[in-house]
């Protein structure tokens, strides 16, 4: 039980340090997202492709440690991520800086978080009355 306690607890100082890290650099704010988005401001967007460019190398120098599936594309790929960038456009916020705009106090942030609990359940209704393709999920 204490184990448990201690790696939540861990868990927590490390999610806190990156919020803290994310709002101090800017990546909370609405307006730096836009500055990105209509490419007013490249600093955002080389933060985004640097961290992918590292991830790639990590994951090619350690890959004998990770196993990989092949995963199927399906149909809802595309329109799935052209929705998902533009609610990221729209609300300035992707799922994880929310809870760093909530702690900044930007009471706006609420309405995005309303917006991702309806989306996520929206998308299980709708798939599982019209599509029902696998997602290569746990739980759809």
């Amino acid at each position: 039980m204490m184990e448990t306690a201690t790696r939540y607890a861990l868990h927590a100082l490390m999610g806190l340090c990156m919020g803290v890290i994310l709002a101090g650099i800017g990546f909370a704010d609405y307006d730096e997202l836009h500055r990105m988005l209509s490419l007013q401001d490249s600093r955002m967007l080389l933060s985004f492709v640097l961290s992918i460019a590292v991830a790639a190398v990590m994951f090619l120098l350690f890959k004998k440690h990770f196993t990989t599936q092949k995963k199927m594309f399906h149909p809802g790929i595309i329109p799935g991520s052209v929705l998902f960038g533009t609610g990221w456009a729209i609300c300035g916020a992707c799922p994880a800086i929310v809870f760093v705009q909530l702690g900044l106090g930007k009471l706006p942030a609420l309405m995005t978080l309303v917006g991702i609990f309806v989306g996520v359940k929206l998308y299980r209704l709708v798939h599982a009355r019209y599509f029902r393709w696998d997602t290569g999920s746990c739980s759809t």
